[in-house]
């Protein structure tokens, strides 16, 4: 007899916090999870339609949702792995190649997923991971442990002219001038929130 696990995928898993919420809401529904991970539940059986139904009114209330579609499963995907290699990998890789790294973990063609992504996101893959790399650099210069020129090394741009170029592009200040704003708390964002 072999064991069929059911996954399911969820929306807006970006942390550890996260993935700590959606075992609780697994844990009030009486369900015990095989693996809790970033955008994705693994369980021995189907849910019932009563704990499925709980399960969703539980996710809502806490910003998550269950994803069915293949296509929105897929993004989440694509965006959990750029959020938890931008974020949550320390050291981060400098040198990675996100065409090659993403189509490697997710099995499909990287033409293939920078087009569902622009199409499903409304902007392309590369401004997202960009994006993404801006909010990191906000965290670094929030905390005042870095400086510029070891962000700059840290994530990977080729100088700390390249930085703040693209930094000023997408937060609208120099990386120096946020640095005097910090004590405006609101800019930084949610990593779910980030397109």
């Amino acid at each position: 007899m072999t064991l069929e696990i059911t996954q399911l995928h969820i929306k807006n898993m970006v942390c550890p916090r996260c993935v700590m919420v959606v075992k609780q809401a697994f844990d009030q529904i009486g369900v015990a999870p095989l693996s809790v991970e970033l955008g994705e539940v693994k369980l021995k059986n189907e849910l019932t339609a009563d704990q499925q139904a709980r399960l969703d009114d539980f996710l809502q209330k806490n910003g998550f949702e269950r994803i069915d579609n293949r296509k929105a499963q897929l993004l989440e995907k694509i965006k959990t792995l750029v959020i938890d290699t931008i974020h949550h990998r320390d050291p981060y890789d400098t040198h990675i190649q996100w065409s090659a790294y993403l189509s490697d973990q997710l099995h499909y063609d990287y033409n293939y997923l920078s087009g569902l992504f622009s199409s499903m996101a409304g902007i392309t893959l590369e401004q997202y991971i960009i994006r993404q790399k801006m909010e990191k650099v906000k965290e670094f210069l929030f905390y005042d442990e870095l400086s510029v020129k070891e962000i700059a090394y840290k994530m990977g741009f080729s100088s700390v002219a390249h930085l703040s170029n693209q930094f000023k592009k997408i937060i609208g200040m120099s990386p120096t001038d946020f640095k005097k704003s910090i004590q405006n708390t609101q800019s930084r964002k949610s990593l779910d929130q980030i397109i």
